[in-house]
């Protein structure tokens, strides 16, 4: 019988071959694996989406019935699918795959983790009864949100800098990427979308930790790190819309926040702390 983990576990094979259709694009230039690159990234996106509602369904055949969004697995699942979505919708909107080239291996990367790592389990399991909560969709979605935001911003962020400091020939592989105020204005605009969810996490997670351990802020290692990771993000829009900063500076930035991150999401996960599900 098909389940959520098997149509997940082919979507993780669906996102390979696009990501791969979108550097043989890149590479040869060639606009028949770009369309094959799209239209294959478009049924990642909605295998994604029909594994992750079909999870949602599953849980309440096991009598706990909650959004899966409690554990590892399922939060890599969804952060697959969020990168993948807004990749996808910037490359419709500025009609350049290269920005699905650099973003659809960050969501292959991240189903792989989830669905190939044997140390992680894609068991549902129960909630235990602090994450009982409405606030839990709204935390989690707008801070998965957040990160994917910053996901894209980080691989744009690499093509800038490849693009800056490689240049490269006409009809070399560095010219078909988008030119330098392009990428600068979509760093820009892929942060601030991050910033934003990012921001609505934090408060959604302060008003939820009332609610359940009777403080809004505990200094938790992963509320410390999210933290830290929005003051990074927030001195970068600082610096770009008070201090002029762009191109090079703000790419590097991007990079150094995407970094925290990653340690917001996978390093703090193995800590103590309310947060921990490292072992999940």
């Amino acid at each position: 019988m098909i389940n959520s983990s098997m149509i997940l576990s082919i979507v993780t094979f669906v996102y390979a071959f696009s990501a791969v259709m979108y550097i043989s694009a890149w590479i040869f230039d060639s606009r028949t694996p770009e369309k094959i690159a799209l239209y294959t990234g478009l049924v990642g996106i909605a295998g994604n989406l029909v594994g992750f509602l079909l999870r949602w369904y599953e849980s309440y055949g096991h009598g706990y019935g909650h959004i899966p969004l409690s554990n590892l697995y399922e939060s890599l699942v969804f952060f697959a699918l969020t990168i993948a979505l807004i990749a996808i919708v910037i490359e419709l909107r500025y009609n350049n795959f290269m920005i699905s080239a650099f973003a659809m291996p960050l969501a292959f990367l991240a189903m792989a983790y989830a669905s190939l790592n044997p140390s992680i389990s894609d068991k549902i399991q129960p909630l235990i009864p602090a994450l009982k909560s409405n606030w839990l969709t709204a935390h989690v979605v707008t801070c998965f949100l957040g990160y994917a935001g910053f996901a894209t911003a980080f691989g744009i962020g690499v093509m800038y800098l490849v693009k800056e400091h490689l240049g490269g020939k006409e009809g070399g592989l560095i010219s078909r990427m988008p030119e330098g105020y392009v990428l600068d204005e979509l760093i820009q605009k892929t942060v601030m979308f991050g910033f934003l969810f990012l921001t609505i996490g934090i408060i959604t997670g302060s008003v939820w930790a009332n609610s359940a351990w009777g403080s809004y802020w505990t200094w938790d290692p992963k509320e410390t790190w999210s933290l830290i990771t929005w003051f990074v993000y927030a001195i970068m829009l600082h610096l770009r819309y008070m201090r002029g900063w762009g191109g090079a500076r703000i790419a590097i930035i991007s990079i150094v926040g995407f970094a925290a991150v990653m340690f917001t999401y996978f390093g703090v996960n193995y800590l103590p702390g309310l947060h921990s599900y490292g072992s999940m």
